[in-house]
């Protein structure tokens, strides 16, 4: 089950993105820094695969991240090369692209997303060294990419490369990530959290005024107003996080849509600038001036349509990459797999498990697995003849017998552990942040202990990349 706040922040950060690439407004950026929310998000899905599957957490994601790049460099590097760019080995950059890769005077704009997977890739490769980091000194720790990115602009690093300048701008909100992950920001009092988001948000709006840009006060273009403004709106939407978001399964038409992007985020992100690119024309031709809202509008829904076309086309591979059934319009029912039996208490058992990644608001269902024991609080377990274990809203608990008297043999040897009355945690802490209600199923083995098929932590299932 997914957490349909963050796949709501992502749906409204990628509805920014494309209308803000369409219009130009700056005043966008102001409303809702969209690039720095999807690292922050980014950054606590990517602290979670962490602690779920160690380094091998890069590849997994590296794994997801360049196979719809490649398409992309399929279709346009040779384009590209056939209109003047000079075949180099700087194109081999379109493979990995740790560096900006090459483009010609049309794709340098067309293509200028990629400086966002540019930025990602840094990101995830720091990763696991500053996790560790942050979860020793997490102040320290979250404070030194804004003491970079201060050094930077009042000019005592002369020269910075741009990686390093980027560390600076959005490394923190990733960092903020980590804070989300670990469920530091929800235990954060008001009296806490909401003065240091006013005065970061202060600090950010002051350098903002005082620093504008060639664009105004557009926050692509001022960097530290940038990074102080998006740290505290990101503290507000991420520190007071709703538990869920259920409300929006009430429209299955809006559902779908915050299904379907969130699925095909990095489709849309690489190619919709493509088609702002091939509507410019338009602008000369039709008179659909920035000032004209109603031509604005029909850019706008001429970009949707075309990214909807290519969508369908190419979006699939987003499906291989994260080894899901390809689909070609996300979101659609899926038979439910029948049950699989374990030991005598199959029949008493849910097909599927509920898994939850504490704190990082990942909701899957996962299949229930070989049995693997879950701490959380020990030394609680559940008393018997108590009420019932805690189950989602609206679904019946299954009651926790005591174990009949007499000797009892189970028909295939099973292992037991107590389980607590609480939220279950899957890395040895109760479970934290948005989503926290789980449904847990137990049957009652020997010696009166539930007896829990613990589930299996699977790759994380939800998309992140998406900002622009």
């Amino acid at each position: 089950m997914r957490n349909r706040y963050l796949d709501l922040l992502r749906f409204l950060a990628i509805i920014r993105v494309v209308v803000y690439h369409v219009t130009g407004w700056a005043s966008l950026t102001l409303v809702f820094p969209a690039m720095a929310v999807m690292f922050a998000l980014a950054g606590s899905l990517m602290a979670a695969s962490l602690d779920r599957s160690g380094p091998a957490a890069l590849l997994r994601r590296l794994r997801r991240l360049l196979p719809s790049l490649w398409v992309v460099a399929v279709v346009l590097v040779p384009a590209m090369l056939m209109t003047g760019l000079p075949l180099g080995p700087k194109v081999l950059l379109w493979l990995f692209p740790v560096a900006d890769p090459p483009a010609n005077h049309w794709g340098a704009l067309a293509l200028s997303p990629i400086w966002y997977l540019r930025d990602y890739l840094w990101f995830l490769l720091a990763s696991p060294v500053a996790l560790w980091l942050f979860r020793r000194a997490p102040v320290a720790t979250l404070a030194l990419p804004y003491a970079l990115l201060l050094v930077i602009e009042l000019g005592l690093l002369p020269a910075a490369p741009v990686p390093l300048r980027e560390f600076g701008v959005y490394f923190g909100a990733w960092l903020l990530g980590f804070a989300h992950h670990d469920g530091l920001l929800r235990r954060l009092t008001n009296r806490v959290l909401l003065p240091t988001a006013l005065a970061l948000a202060g600090a950010g709006a002051a350098w903002i005024v005082t620093h504008p840009g060639p664009r105004g006060f557009d926050l692509n273009d001022i960097d530290l107003g940038n990074a102080l403004w998006s740290a505290a709106f990101i503290l507000v939407l991420l520190g007071r996080a709703p538990a869920t978001a259920h409300w929006i399964e009430r429209s299955p038409v809006f559902s779908r849509a915050v299904t379907v992007l969130n699925r095909r985020a990095l489709t849309v992100y690489l190619w919709h600038m493509s088609f702002v690119v091939l509507l410019t024309p338009l602008v000369d031709v039709v008179g659909w001036s920035h000032e004209d809202p109603l031509g604005l509008a029909i850019r706008v829904v001429l970009v949707f349509a075309l990214v909807g076309v290519v969508t369908l086309l190419v979006g699939w591979v987003e499906d291989v990459a994260a080894r899901r059934r390809p689909e070609l319009v996300p979101g659609g029912r899926r038979a439910a797999r029948p049950a699989r039996a374990v030991g005598a208490t199959a029949a008493a058992l849910p097909p599927r498990a509920v898994v939850r990644c504490p704190g990082d608001g990942d909701d899957r269902q996962e299949p229930a697995g070989p049995v693997r024991p879950v701490a959380a609080r020990r030394g609680v377990p559940v008393p018997l003849n108590s009420a019932p274990v805690a189950a989602d809203r609206g679904v019946p608990a299954v009651p926790v017998r005591p174990a009949p008297a007499g000797p009892r043999t189970p028909a295939r040897p099973v292992r037991t552990l107590g389980v607590p009355a609480g939220p279950v945690g899957t890395v040895g802490r109760p479970a934290s942040g948005p989503g926290g209600k789980r449904r847990e199923r137990s049957t009652v083995g020997v010696a009166g202990r539930a007896v829990v098929p613990a589930p299996r932590v699977a790759e994380l299932a939800t998309v992140e990349i998406n900002a622009g």
